[in-house]
């Protein structure tokens, strides 16, 4: 079939495999051609994108086009970074904002108990408007009366107040001194305003080595913490010449 682009054009062959899916790792699939089945798996598949080399000639079926191709259905859309401060922000705004719409129900519903059972002596000084019917409706419209009234129970300000103290913190980062590199004589930039009360709360250090002509094991050799070094040379400089090679010709 390699010269014979009529036999090419002669394939007959029919292709049943399994749905669009993101699954890079993983593909199923039927090839039926001249009464007899060929198993389809992944190594038999080429993602969008694959470049062949050292090939001198291949004839290819394309399975999936456009957004039904693997990597397009792992391109999704870029998630937004919050803190730990924005969404505990946002936790006590809603409970804030559910406590609010929980005390206007209240008041509202001893509104309409009370425009019920005493609320008709005062009909003759404040009269109903004509749109009010009952003491239901007029339940339902002091609900929002309520809210209205108590809204500033809903600290919006306070984000407008923690993206100022971010903004002015951003400037104390590009002015600190100590973190000056007088050689290049390049100052810190603090290029976003969002992630800075993230830093100094680090619990994990993640490292990666290649261990393409090396063997590919991690071994702590020493770091620095605010000017403190750690590591086994720190520990073997601070003990004596003596103790040292004692120690080595006792092993």
């Amino acid at each position: 079939m390699e010269a014979n682009l009529k036999l090419l054009s002669a394939f007959d062959g029919e292709v049943k495999c399994e749905s669009p899916n993101n699954k890079l790792d993983r593909f199923t699939g039927i090839l039926t051609y001249k009464g007899k089945n060929y198993i389809l798996d992944h190594d038999k598949l080429l993602l969008r994108g694959c470049v062949i080399r050292n090939t001198d000639w291949c004839y290819g079926l394309v399975i999936y086009t456009g957004p039904d191709t693997k990597l397009m259905q792992n391109s999704g859309k870029s998630s937004f970074k919050r803190t730990h401060i924005d969404h505990l922000m946002n936790v006590l705004v809603l409970w804030i904002f559910l406590f609010l719409g929980g005390m206007c129900f209240i008041l509202a519903i001893g509104h309409g108990i009370w425009e019920s059972k005493k609320g008709y002596y005062f009909q003759n000084f404040l009269p109903w408007k004509e749109y009010v019917s009952s003491s239901v409706v007029s339940a339902i419209l002091i609900f929002w009366s309520y809210f209205i009234i108590l809204n500033t129970m809903v600290p919006i300000s306070l984000y407008v107040s923690v993206e100022i103290i971010r903004l002015g913190n951003s400037w104390y980062i590009n002015w600190d001194q100590k973190m000056f590199y007088a050689l290049n004589n390049t100052p810190a930039q603090a290029r976003t305003t969002t992630l800075n009360e993230e830093l100094g709360q680090v619990k994990y250090v993640f490292s990666d080595k290649t261990g393409t002509l090396t063997q590919n094991i991690m071994i702590f050799n020493k770091c620095s913490i605010n000017g403190t070094l750690y590591g086994m040379h720190v520990f073997l400089l601070s003990l004596s010449p003596e103790s040292y090679f004692a120690d080595c010709f006792e092993d």
